[in-house]
């Protein structure tokens, strides 16, 4: 983490009119996925010695309605529209010309850093395993399962190449903008489930994540203050989710199952959004208690320590969980069944090993998540033509990356030379292929974007 004489820095340096309740929702709602991910897991082994990831919610049913709470990335989606809304406005009022490249290269700066350095290095590892001919009981999944979380840097890479347009929407429409990604998200599922229309379903990956998202726009601009507003969101999301499970053919569970024909996940559906929707009223209720709680100077400055490392955090506490598993397996240490009481009496064991694993690969790999600021420069009057190109160039790499990065979430780093692929949307894509992409769209939003230009100074 940050050290302590930074955090603090940072903590006394922080403006009034800053929102501190978003940093805390956006560290809570990472640290919520995290901390579900190490419990669900669900670790078994065969009688030829191979590991088995289970999910603990297909071994005890009952415990999938807890993914109506825990279930909290739509919070996360919803605190970078905020985010976004802010960070494009400043740029749009500083910057000399078009901002969108240099919007993207800001936001993406601290998340395509790391993400790329994570895959370099488990493409690596895998590869050297494989050329090697080594490997041991969870090698395999492991190489499979630790690239799944990166579908949230491939959506959250959208959201990011999206913002402009759809803030313009928001100015323009507000509220109807909203209702618009909400219709189109509904459509979807008609034409899904009702009419057959074959990969029609893969569009809510962007309506749906995107209409979470517009929540942000609309946070940002003060339309979410009022408390009937969010009891209102929160009401409705419910009462919709619950009606869409109990009469549609959508799963109880807001998370991917093993096996299940249907999921809410992957690709989301109507009653995901309306889960994100509960979940946006419900933590803009609780915006009063929050805000006091984060005033208190000890919690800013563990907040602030956390949004440091929060994305490499992320990217790396699988590594870290199937790392103790793999201990475990080695030392022949017994394996509960899963959901026994062994099982549950082990859990808090396990999850405190794999937080201080996670603490390692953080303390190694944190750096790359803060890179040095960079001094600002005045732009030269003859490089002011080539800014007509930066956004196409920005948009395209941010593409590139996307598809990459989401590519290499489904396909995952085993195999990698055996032409392993895995379809996205209606494409096949391999892992050497997928990390190709993803280099090269990070390498043309690094290009596109001047370094910090700020106008020249009038005399």
């Amino acid at each position: 983490m940050p050290s302590n004489t930074r955090v603090s820095d940072l903590a006394a340096a922080t403006p009034t009119t800053r929102d501190r309740y978003i940093d805390l929702l956006r560290v809570a709602s990472l640290g919520t996925v995290v901390l579900g991910h190490w419990l669900m897991a669900a670790v078994t082994v065969d009688t030829d010695g191979r590991a088995k990831v289970g999910n603990l919610l297909a071994v005890e049913p009952g415990l999938q309605l807890l993914t109506w709470v825990l279930q909290i990335m739509p919070v996360f989606f919803f605190v970078g529209g905020f985010s976004h809304a802010l960070s494009y406005r400043s740029l749009a009022r500083k910057t000399d010309g078009p901002a969108y490249a240099a919007f993207l290269r800001a936001r993406l700066q601290r998340l395509l850093r790391p993400t790329m350095v994570f895959i370099a290095v488990w493409g690596a590892g895998a590869l050297a395993v494989q050329l090697l001919g080594g490997g041991g009981p969870l090698t395999d999944v492991a190489a499979r399962l630790v690239a799944q979380p990166l579908w949230f840097i491939g959506i959250y890479l959208a959201m990011v190449a999206f913002t402009p347009p759809l803030l313009r929407l928001h100015e323009r429409y507000g509220w109807g903008a909203f209702a618009a990604l909400v219709a189109a998200a509904a459509g979807v599922d008609v034409l899904r489930f009702a009419v057959g229309v074959p990969f029609v379903e893969f569009l809510n990956f962007a309506f749906v994540w995107l209409a979470v998202h517009q929540l942000g726009f609309l946070r940002a601009d003060g339309r979410l203050g009022a408390p009937a507003v969010p009891a209102a969101l929160a009401a409705a999301g419910l009462a919709s989710a619950a009606a869409l499970v109990v009469f549609g053919p959508y799963p109880l569970s807001m998370v991917g199952m093993p096996g299940e024909k249907i999921s809410n996940m992957s690709p989301p559906t109507a009653a995901l959004l309306c889960h994100g929707m509960w979940l946006v009223g419900a933590v803009e209720l609780l915006r009063g208690p929050g805000t006091r709680l984060v005033n208190r100077p000890r919690v800013w400055r563990g907040v602030i320590a956390a949004n440091g490392v929060a994305m490499t955090a992320f990217l790396w506490h699988l590594t870290a969980m199937l790392g103790v598993y793999g201990v475990l397996l080695a030392l022949d240490v017994p394996l509960p069944a899963p959901a026994s009481v062994a099982w549950w009496a082990q859990a808090p064991l396990r999850i405190a090993a794999a937080a201080v694993v996670t603490a390692v690969l953080v303390a190694l790999f944190r750096t790359v998540e803060q890179p040095a600021a960079k001094p600002a420069v005045t732009e030269p009057a003859a490089a002011r033509p080539a800014r007509r190109v930066s956004g196409p160039v920005a948009a395209l790499g941010v593409t590139l990356a996307l598809f990459g990065v989401l590519g290499l979430s489904m396909v995952g780093f085993g195999g990698l030379l055996e032409g392993h692929t895995a379809l996205l949307v209606a494409v096949r894509v391999t892992a050497p292929a997928a990390v190709v992409m993803a280099a090269a769209g990070w390498l043309l939003v690094e290009a596109a974007a001047p370094r910090h230009r700020c106008r020249p100074r009038s005399r």
